[in-house]
Parts: structure tokens; sequence; C-alpha cells
């Protein structure tokens, strides 16, 4: 199937910062946008790093020791970004970036891997020109039912398992998808729920052989 990509949803106002952008600089635009993390770029707008609210944090607490409980565990880092006056010295780096022709399924994957809520997004020579957070990829969610239902029909049955249009009935509910009817001998129930269930939008998918009835007897799955 053919997923959305992450240039599809990410948004392009994307306020940026330079190495030796100011602290003070950083602060005002952190409130003044209500953003949480700026990205820092070099000169030919290629992202090198993140600076965050918790970065900038580090100039309240970090500085000095003050003999409260975890302080040993108080790092290099730490230390460095609580003197820093710049972003060259806020910044994280490297930054995680999503390329722009990445699928949705690719950025949540790295966003749930390490942790995140939102990727910096790049083009293909690196250059910054987005950043797609965990909100835009939900947005695959409100998806119309009768699109899901046409790519379902088109790309799945046809396309790719070779069946008819009308060998199968797709109903589809909320994101829901109902399919019944009779598969041929070379298509599985499995692979049907599987195609189906790469469909951006999809929420669960069942299937409901032609005469047979009952949950126990369908073979269902939610994505």
């Amino acid at each position: 199937m053919r997923h959305q990509k992450v240039r599809d949803l990410m948004s392009d106002a994307v306020i940026r910062v330079q190495h030796g952008t100011p602290f003070k600089e950083i602060a005002h635009l952190l409130l003044e946008y209500d953003i949480t993390a700026v990205p820092v770029v070099d000169e030919e707008n290629r992202p090198v790093g993140v600076v965050s609210e918790a970065d900038l944090l580090q100039k309240m607490w970090g500085a000095e020791p003050d003999g409260s409980a975890g302080y040993e565990e108080w790092s290099r880092s730490a230390g460095r970004k609580a003197s820093a006056t710049d972003a060259a010295g806020l910044m994280t780096s490297p930054p995680l970036c999503a390329q722009e022709d990445w699928s949705v399924v690719d950025a949540a994957r790295l966003m749930a891997r390490h942790g995140i809520k939102r990727l910096l997004v790049v083009d293909a020579d690196g250059r910054l020109i987005g950043v797609v957070s965990r909100s835009d990829l939900l947005r695959v969610f409100l998806r119309a039912d009768r699109a899901i239902r046409t790519e379902i029909i088109e790309e799945a049955l046809v396309k790719t398992l070779g069946l008819a249009p009308s060998s199968v009935q797709v109903d589809v509910a909320h994101g829901h998808v109902v399919l019944s009817g009779r598969l041929p001998g070379h298509v599985s129930a499995p692979a049907l729920l599987d195609h189906c269930r790469s469909v951006d939008g999809v929420v669960a998918v069942e299937f409901r052989p032609a005469g047979e009835a009952g949950a126990e007897e369908a073979a269902s799955a939610g994505s």
C-alpha cells in the first residue's frame, strides 16, 4: 500500500536558529511561538542540533553543585549547557531527522524508538524543510471511510491480490473495516487482513467468510 509521506503531513513553518544565536533570543523564540524546542542549522540550512526548554533550564540548576540528591549524576554535557551562552553550547547534537519521502509509518517508528514527539524533516540534500509531530501523524486516522474503502478495493483486492472488485464486500465505518465473501484458493484470509491493515486510516480489520456468522468463526485483527 502507498502510505502518506512525511512531506504531506509536516509543517513547513519552522522557527530555526544558528550556532551563534544568544541564549535569551532562543528563550524569547520558545515563548513567543509557544514551542518547546528549536532546531539549530548551519550556513546551508542543514540541521546540526536542537535546543529545548530543558537545555535552557540547565542554567537554573546545573551550573553549580548544590548537594542535592542525584547530583553525582551531573554530567559534563549538563555542565557545558549550564555555562553556555549561545545555541552552539546549548544544543543536543546530532538531531534526529526524517527524510521528506519517508512514509508516516517510518516516522512513527523512529519517534516511538526514541520516545520523542517530533522530528525535523530534511530534503534529499539534508536541508531543513519542515517538522512533523505525533499530532501530525495522527491526522491519517481522520481519513474519510470512503477513501479507505476505495484504496482497499483498488490497491489491496485488485492490484495486489488480483481479485475482482466485487469478489469481497468491503464496508468501512469509523476506520473499522469489515470484509465479507469467499476467497479463492490462492488468497488466504491472513494475507488479505495484512494488506488491509497497511492502508492509512485503518483502525481494525475483520473478515467474515461467506456462509459463516459469529465472531468466533471470523478471522479478525486490529491494528
